[in-house]
């Protein structure tokens, strides 16, 4: 798997990705510490590269567009330490397999993990696809997992 790890989470993260044979890299390791976030977009869906993150911007940003890739995995819900983070991340490798990560919003908080496929459509944009007769290509939905225990 290939993962972009954002700004406001640890480099540590893509150093546990390299050491469990990933390939992942902290934006500020590739020159992308200052980019605008469609540019770190578009640099992951480039690259093939998944992003994990903590900002609200980038799963809205794909819902806007509505992008098929690349994938986020955003972590919710607080400050964590650096190894809370890994063991929610590991829970995220261990239930979904990366041809799901590649294109979906995988949520991430301390009670549980919200899986959402990309692309997100809208309510009002698939009524829209109905009344044409076109098919929705792909409804909101989220999967649920079981509670996380740290």
């Amino acid at each position: 798997m290939k993962f972009l790890v954002d700004m406001p989470l640890s480099p540590l993260l893509a150093v546990w990705h390299r050491e469990n044979s990933h390939d992942a890299d902290h934006v500020s390791s590739v020159g992308l510490h200052k980019a605008k976030d469609h540019h770190i977009i578009e640099a992951a869906r480039q690259q093939n590269r998944i992003i994990i993150t903590a900002d609200l911007d980038f799963p809205q940003l794909l819902a806007i567009s509505r992008a098929a890739d690349p994938g986020v995995i955003l972590f919710r819900g607080g400050n964590y330490s650096d190894e809370q983070m890994l063991q929610l991340l590991k829970r995220v490798l261990e239930n979904y397999p990366e041809n799901k990560l590649e294109h979906a919003i995988t949520v991430v908080d301390k009670v549980r993990i919200r899986h959402c496929p990309l692309p997100i459509e809208s309510p009002i944009f698939s009524a829209a696809v109905r009344r044409s007769g076109r098919a929705e290509r792909n409804p909101t939905s989220f999967t649920i997992i079981q509670p996380i225990r740290l």
